[in-house]
């Protein structure tokens, strides 16, 4: 069922071949549904065209007479997760999904860290330098992936992949315009790294969303009853207080961006397999694509019965 809507998905969203003289042995959708096995598996580019060759009824599923070369589907995932063909294959995961539904209530935006290596937790808090048992050795940079998440799905509207560690809240406009460019969005939730006026400015003045977004940034104040400067993080400070108001029953809601990190590490992997920042920056894509095909293969299977 993963390997069909993989396929269909790039059928909606690819070229059949790249160009006019290209050899034809292999369609790009077909390669792409390949790249979304590899991310489902946990897998390299050897070990998909191991389990390819092993599976023949993903071979009879994805339509291929032959399995292709690990480095057919290396140089594939460099043409094909560029950065126009990820928005229309990302697009397609969300048209399919939401088929003529193009509202959605609550999204929630945020952002997780990638590890750029496969060492091991364990060996990197066990790892000591001069003999110091305890010491902790951590990653000076990681790949960090921004979604935008509908609440009631668990469905990707947007992501942008980047490095960190780097700051969240000039962010919030480019992550929450490219969701609205597939949706349309009643209310955003986001956490305190997010918090600014003028991002509260930018979704409910510029963009007509509703923007709920602790205001807690900024040095605390001696008087704890004083409210912070602005019109809409001073609302925040109000409402997000009263517990059973209506702002904190829609903020409870933000820890599904969460869940969805958590879907996404478990199933795919919390690892980057690339060694460079645009290689890791496909991986990161390539997870957040195959996360929404998973998606609709799960209600394929439910549409099903």
């Amino acid at each position: 069922m993963v390997a069909t809507e993989a396929l269909a998905v790039g059928t909606k969203a690819l070229p059949l071949f790249s160009h006019r003289y290209s050899p034809k042995v292999y369609t790009q959708p077909q390669l792409f549904a390949c790249l979304a096995l590899k991310a489902f598996f946990k897998t390299d580019y050897r070990g998909i065209v191991e389990i390819l060759r092993d599976c023949r009824d993903l071979v009879s599923a994805l339509g291929l007479k032959d399995v292709p070369h690990f480095t057919t589907l290396q140089k594939a995932c460099a043409r094909l997760l560029c950065l126009a063909f990820v928005k229309a294959l990302l697009d397609a995961t969300v048209r399919r999904f939401l088929r003529r539904r193009t509202r959605v209530r609550r999204a929630a935006l945020d952002s997780s860290g990638f590890d750029c290596g496969h060492a091991s937790r364990y060996y990197v808090r066990r790892r000591a330098k001069g003999g110091a048992s305890r010491q902790r050795t951590t990653y000076k940079r990681f790949g960090k992936l921004e979604l935008a998440v509908d609440c009631a799905s668990h469905l990707i509207l947007a992501a942008i992949p980047r490095r960190g560690p780097r700051p969240d809240v000039d962010r919030f406009a480019p992550l929450l315009d490219a969701a609205l460019g597939r949706a349309n969005i009643d209310t955003a939730l986001a956490d305190a790294g997010f918090d600014s006026e003028a991002n509260h400015r930018h979704a409910r003045e510029t963009r007509g969303v509703r923007s709920v977004i602790p205001a807690e940034i900024g040095r605390p104040s001696r008087d704890p009853d004083q409210l912070p400067a602005g019109r809409w993080r001073r609302l925040m400070r109000r409402k997000l207080t009263h517990w059973l108001g209506k702002f904190y029953c829609d903020y409870g809601q933000r820890w599904q961006v969460e869940t969805v990190f958590s879907m996404i590490k478990r199933r795919l992997g919390e690892a980057l397999a690339g060694l460079g920042y645009w290689s890791q920056c496909r991986d990161m894509m390539l997870k957040a694509i195959t996360h929404n095909v998973l998606l609709l293969a799960a209600a394929a299977e439910v549409s099903a019965l």
